[in-house]
């Protein structure tokens, strides 16, 4: 079964962002060939799909970037979103050292409007 990567308004979208800034650090490579896919087998038949911003300016090209990498998991529940950190948190917070120095924060939102230009 292929599973829709496109955002659709009712899902909830699972951010996570790693501030930059001096003496930070991050490994991209390692975030998306290990971590990200170990924490998305976690989520299960729940997760919709996930993607992976790699930061490379601020608002202008002159402006530093404010996070390093943000990482999103689209998911239908929050409920077993949590349940399934839960479950596996001792691994997917052991497993930042092996990528980076940074605290993330995380922020659950809901998607509430997708609207696509088709303008061409």
């Amino acid at each position: 079964m292929k599973h829709s990567s496109t955002p659709e308004t009712g899902m909830f979208k699972v951010e996570i962002l790693y501030p930059d800034g001096e003496g930070k650090t991050f490994d991209m490579d390692y975030y998306e060939k290990k971590h990200m896919p170990m924490v998305a087998g976690f989520l299960g038949g729940n997760l919709r799909f996930y993607e992976i911003d790699k930061g490379i300016a601020g608002r202008t090209s002159n402006d530093k970037v404010p996070y390093a990498a943000i990482g999103y998991f689209y998911i239908t529940d929050t409920a077993e979103y949590n349940k399934a950190i839960a479950q596996n948190i001792n691994a997917v917070v052991n497993d930042f050292k092996n990528y980076t120095n940074i605290q993330p924060i995380v922020q659950i939102s809901e998607i509430k409007q997708v609207i696509y230009n088709n303008t061409k």
